[in-house]
């Protein structure tokens, strides 16, 4: 039996396209992160959404359905309970440093005398204030002692020992004569 040459070529061709085809193909890289020195960012605090925002009415919600929709305040008034702060941000942790600040949100809820809501506030970490702290030191009274005179202030001071006796030094106890 002759072979047809054409056929003989379809044949090789067909299976090194299988081969081929099959060791073309190669699964795709995993992502990897931008920054492999990244650290998760966490949240923190009370976070209060757009929904329960909505939900609050000033001169309608009351104290107890502030406290019933979004729970404990963060922190109260420091003089009265008439201002309730719900503070939240986002934190992340620098390689070989502190905690970062990344943003914070603070809903500031006040309210009248009659225990209703008077307003609602958001505040973000751009429209907070800027605390700036003084640098210099409270000085206490008494000796400044420099390394030395700490480390050698004591030798050769002796002060009379309880029974009213001096002490003394490498030596029998000194006895006076009665």
């Amino acid at each position: 039996m002759a072979r047809h040459p054409a056929l003989v070529n379809i044949r090789t061709c067909s299976v090194l396209a299988l081969m081929l085809g099959g060791c073309s193909y190669l699964p795709p890289a995993p992502e990897l992160p931008r920054d492999v020195f990244t650290t998760p960012i966490t949240n923190r605090g009370h976070a209060v959404t757009q929904d329960q925002l909505a939900q609050i009415n000033p001169g309608v919600t009351t104290r107890a359905d502030v406290q019933a929709l979004l729970g404990s305040p963060s922190q109260t008034g420091t003089f009265s309970d008439d201002n309730w702060y719900y503070i939240s941000g986002t934190t992340q942790l620098r390689p070989a440093r502190a905690i970062a600040l990344r943003a914070q949100n603070t809903v500031a809820i006040s309210f009248n005398g009659n225990g209703t809501v008077s307003g609602v506030r958001q505040i973000n970490l751009r429209e907070m204030p800027s605390v700036d702290f003084v640098g210099r030191e409270t000085p206490s009274p008494g000796n400044e002692r420099s390394l030395l005179q700490a480390l050698f202030g004591n030798v050769g001071r002796f002060g009379p020992t309880p029974g009213g006796q001096p002490a003394s030094v490498g030596g029998p106890p000194v006895t006076t004569g009665r």
